[in-house]
């Protein structure tokens, strides 16, 4: 009886440890993307801030600046001057939208042309990613996206809980 209430602590102990193995491996996954990104942007001759945009209009299409702001988690005023720089640098364009109530409304677009810009420096990370994938069965790439689905889920609500106090 003694060893089983032993090894029940003794796996609760690791299953802490693992739990927080995976938590510190997030942290610095964010710190490692972050640093790649930041290396894309000086590529491209962007900020960090406009990349996320493209990423945003790319993933989810033409939107207006302020659903664009919102997704963005940026005040609508930061707004006007990101989308200045992605238009200069051919990411984006506003266009008016002609069937609005109110005539000043636009809709921000994606510009596809560039892309391939993106693509081609991501693409160093993406054969990583490949190669990582491979070593792992189909269920446990489901889990893992599973995961990562659920993680994603759960920094929203807490962005979202920060935004609203």
């Amino acid at each position: 009886m003694a060893s089983t209430t032993r090894q029940d602590a003794g796996s609760a102990r690791d299953r802490r440890r693992t739990t927080a193995a995976i938590k510190e491996s997030l942290r610095e996954l964010v710190v490692q993307l972050s640093l790649l990104n930041h290396q894309i942007c000086d590529h491209v001759d962007m900020k960090d801030v406009d990349l996320y945009c493209v990423d945003l209009l790319n993933r989810h299409g033409p939107m207006s600046p302020s659903v664009l702001a919102r997704r963005a988690g940026l005040h609508p005023a930061t707004m006007t001057g990101i989308l200045d720089r992605l238009q200069r640098g051919g990411w984006a364009v506003r266009q008016r939208d002609p069937d609005a109530v109110d005539r000043r409304a636009v809709t921000v677009y994606p510009l596809r042309d560039r892309n391939a810009e993106l693509y081609e420096l991501y693409s160093g990370m993406s054969t990583s990613m490949d190669g990582i994938c491979a070593d792992f069965s189909d269920g446990e790439l489901q889990t893992l996206a599973d995961f990562l689905r659920r993680t994603i889920d759960a920094g929203q609500h807490a962005t979202e809980q920060l935004a609203n106090d």
